[in-house]
């Protein structure tokens, strides 16, 4: 399995990054599946599908794996209190870490993402933010690992 962020990729060296990893489906762990600004259009939900689809790389949307909103919120507001923004962020806060552990991850069943991970190829896990440890797909990833065998590689921008 491998994670990618959109942030620091366009949309020739994302798929580039998916086809050299031989991603042949991507579990999209995005709540709001839209991207602010004209560098990311290609990543908003049906640009998105469109081209995976071309690439013959298979989508799924796993919205109860998204932090909820109130949960966004309070990471925003531990970003303001360090003085950094969403793109520039490079921890998530304790506090989130912890409740997107205990309110989404312990009470989500992985069990159906692994079946369905291709036997063939590799799945990734989707989300913004160009660093893993600045995302949830991180702790996603982490506890896919701990209970699974499976093995994580992190994609990022060349």
């Amino acid at each position: 399995m491998v994670t990618i962020g959109v942030y620091g990729f366009d949309a020739e060296s994302f798929l580039q990054q998916l086809r050299q990893a031989d991603v042949r489906l991507l579990l999209d762990v995005r709540q709001r599946r839209g991207v602010r600004g004209p560098d990311y259009a290609w990543a908003n939900s049906l640009r998105l599908q469109a081209a995976l689809a071309q690439a013959r790389i298979a989508y799924e949307h796993h919205p109860e794996l998204a932090p909820t909103t109130e949960l966004r919120q309070l990471q925003y507001a531990e970003d303001d209190r360090q003085g950094v923004g969403k793109r520039s962020r490079r921890e998530l806060s304790a506090e989130y870490t912890h409740r997107y552990t205990t309110e989404i991850l312990d009470h989500a069943d992985l069990t159906p993402i692994v079946s369905a991970m291709p036997s063939n190829g590799t799945a990734a896990l989707l989300c913004v933010e160009r660093t893993p440890e600045a995302c949830h797909r991180s702790l996603i990833a982490q506890r896919l690992t701990e209970h699974h065998p499976l093995t994580t590689t992190h994609l990022h921008p060349l």
